[in-house]
């Protein structure tokens, strides 16, 4: 990605390359919150001939997030990345000892969501048989490009998945490892919370989902108890039901400019998605004025 500043004529912004795996860690560390909404816990955790670059926390999902760094390209992603899941779900208590211990917090191991947990990998380059090698439909693995440039910016890109629709459970059987996990850790799509709900409301999911989408690009997460539409945070997040839709836009109580009144305050009640408004819709009469909302959850929550 060129970069390039503006002037009388643009300027070419040079990149400046990251000299050691070191310097990528300690940015990512000083900026998780920033970064990828995580909560750290540990650098250089170690465990059974392990050393865990970073354990992070996600309070969203319930779940811990391994992240490693790299600077060459010559490693396996899946099978690195599946070493790092097994021993986790292996040694839970281990895992939940060090966050008790780091963030002086009282964590029980049925406070955590472990099917949700994930291992990302950072590195300022992935070869294209590392990108090809995560285009399964349900990896708990993700791929970050982090890239510094000469004008003290940084830059820090997902690497999609392109179009996957194979499982990862096809080539399971073979790896005792992968097979292992693939069992307990559940990675969510839209598909599936669309699987027990009528024909109407997944053509009303679809109008709203590409009306929101069209609005600022947001990219699609599927959560496992909601769809998130995010933009560096959640902007909303929707459940299909039976026969509505559930959203909930993520602003705090008082910062919506809600006219009509259609939202409900959700800020004392017990609620899935992020944010303190919740609106249940069967159909898409305020599709419109529901965009102007989200344009508010946009304006805030935008990185």
């Amino acid at each position: 990605m060129a970069l390039y500043k503006i002037e009388n004529k643009l300027e070419y912004i040079k990149e400046k390359p990251f000299r050691l795996e070191k310097e990528i860690q300690e940015l990512t560390e000083n900026n998780l919150k920033t970064i990828f909404g995580l909560e750290f816990v540990k650098s250089e955790f170690a465990l059974n001939n392990f050393r865990i670059d970073t354990l992070a926390f996600d309070k969203e999902a319930n779940a811990f997030v391994i992240i490693e760094y790299k600077r060459d390209k010559n490693f396996s992603v899946i099978d690195q990345g599946y070493a790092y899941l097994s021993l986790m779900l292996n040694n839970k208590a281990d895992f939940i000892l060090e966050f008790n211990e780091n963030l002086d917090k009282t964590l029980k191991r049925t406070d955590v969501d472990w099917s949700q947990s994930r291992v990302l990998f950072v590195s300022p380059a992935f070869t294209n048989y590392q990108r090809e090698a995560i285009n399964f439909k349900d990896l708990p693995i993700e791929l970050w490009e982090v890239k510094r440039f000469e004008n003290t910016t940084v830059s820090y890109e997902q690497i999609q998945k392109a179009g996957a629709q194979e499982s990862i459970k096809t080539i399971s059987k073979a790896d005792k490892t992968i097979d292992s996990v693939a069992k307990e850790i559940k990675v969510y799509s839209e598909q599936e919370h669309l699987e027990n709900v009528s024909d109407e409301i997944k053509e009303l999911y679809e109008k709203f989902r590409n009306a929101i989408q069209n609005l600022d690009n947001l990219e699609i997460k599927p959560k496992k108890k909601y769809i998130a539409f995010v933009a560096g945070r959640n902007v909303i997040d929707i459940l299909p039901q039976k026969k509505a839709l559930k959203m909930w836009i993520n602003m705090s109580k008082g910062e919506l400019d809600d006219t009509k009144g259609i939202t409900r305050d959700v800020s004392t009640t017990g609620h899935w998605g992020n944010g303190d408004y919740e609106i249940q819709i069967r159909d898409d009469e305020n599709l419109e004025y529901i965009l102007s909302l989200v344009k508010q959850s946009i304006k805030k929550n935008k990185k």
